[in-house]
């Protein structure tokens, strides 16, 4: 009885699902996402001042992984299960949709613009290795089509080129550029006291790590629901990866960005996703490992590529922001905003029709 409820039950986890179930899967995996992305902020708030590592570094580099997870569960399952577009799109639009986030966060800021409030040197720098990483996945598509032990050797290149950014970040000991400081400036200031004051940093980890695997399990359901969409429904695998599943990749993002404004931690709310976006770049190398046809970035079509060109498109333009500064602008939010919100609506309704 039992091996045939094991063999039930795995039936049900590996065959593709009736396109109400996928649904119900979407929803439900983005209500959980919601819910551990709010216990996240607090938590990682605190232990940036623990550790000593600041909002925008430790935002960038731990919040960017954990709030990455799904997404990174998202590619690997979609490009094992023979769907290379659904995985390329999920990891580059993914990154198109949290760099929206952050016009949805500085709407939920009234004093003044997000970018004028937390243009840090490290969020700028960030943003540069998100470009860097970014051209070289396209250059990559655009190059010899080889494979070293099934992978693409642009795959260990985007690795090391990530690993190389975090140093050069993380050993920038004297400061050789800073944001002119203003009166709508919000410096990050440790604060041990708090609702987490009281509890060890051993149990905040712990606490920490515990949320992180929850947003795996929903990031596997979310690339299973979406494998049984385009099955049963027909869609194009480049929307559905792009649209649908990048929103759900993005949702980690957009809620930490909204809270960490709530609470005053704005160089956190931009660093998140900034940072998130850098690390899943990162995705593409673990499609390309589980894709067993070759490589990933020339199983990619012009949908994919032009995802990316888009989500280069809007990584420039946040920059842009950042260094000027705007304090406002039309819709409450600065030109950056408006342009990043242009760029992803004319993406997708390419991409849809």
């Amino acid at each position: 009885m039992e091996l045939g409820g094991g063999a039930a039950l795995s039936g049900v986890l590996t065959q593709d699902w009736p396109a109400l179930w996928a649904i119900i899967a979407f929803v439900s995996a983005g209500a959980l996402t919601v819910a551990a992305s709010v216990r996240l902020v607090g938590l990682g708030d605190t232990l940036a001042d623990r550790t000593g590592w600041g909002e925008a570094f430790f935002g960038a580099v731990f919040f960017g992984l954990v709030t990455s997870l799904s997404g990174i569960v998202m590619t690997g399952v979609s490009a094992a299960a023979d769907q290379p577009a659904l995985a390329y799109s999920n990891a580059v639009g993914g990154i198109a949709v949290q760099t929206l986030a952050i016009v949805i966060a500085d709407m939920a800021y009234r004093r003044v613009n997000l970018e004028h409030a937390a243009a840090w040197e490290h969020n700028l720098l960030f943003g540069c290795l998100l470009i860097f990483l970014l051209s070289t996945a396209l250059l990559g598509s655009f190059g010899p089509d080889v494979a070293v032990l099934g992978v693409h050797p642009v795959s260990a290149v985007l690795v090391v080129v990530y690993l190389g950014g975090l140093k050069l970040i993380r050993d920038q000991r004297q400061v050789m550029w800073t944001a002119v400081t203003t009166r709508d400036t919000r410096v990050d200031q440790p604060d041990e006291g708090g609702r987490f004051g009281e509890r060890t940093t051993a149990s905040l980890w712990s606490e920490f790590l515990a949320i992180a695997s929850v947003v795996v399990v929903g990031g596997w359901a979310v690339a299973h629901a979406a494998e049984s969409l385009v099955v049963a429904t027909g869609l194009n695998a480049g929307f559905v990866g792009a649209v649908l599943m990048g929103v759900v990749n993005a949702l980690p993002e957009t809620v930490t960005a909204l809270i960490a404004v709530r609470r005053g931690a704005l160089t956190l709310a931009v660093a998140a996703v900034i940072g998130g976006n850098s690390l899943d770049v990162l995705n593409l190398v673990v499609g390309d490992v589980a894709f067993g046809h070759g490589s990933l970035y020339h199983a990619a079509g012009a949908d994919q590529l032009f995802l990316t060109t888009a989500a280069l498109l809007m990584t420039t333009a946040l920059l842009g922001g950042l260094l000027v500064r705007q304090r406002g602008g039309w819709w409450r939010v600065g030109f950056d905003g408006v342009l990043l919100m242009l760029i992803y609506l004319a993406a997708v309704v390419t991409l849809y029709f």
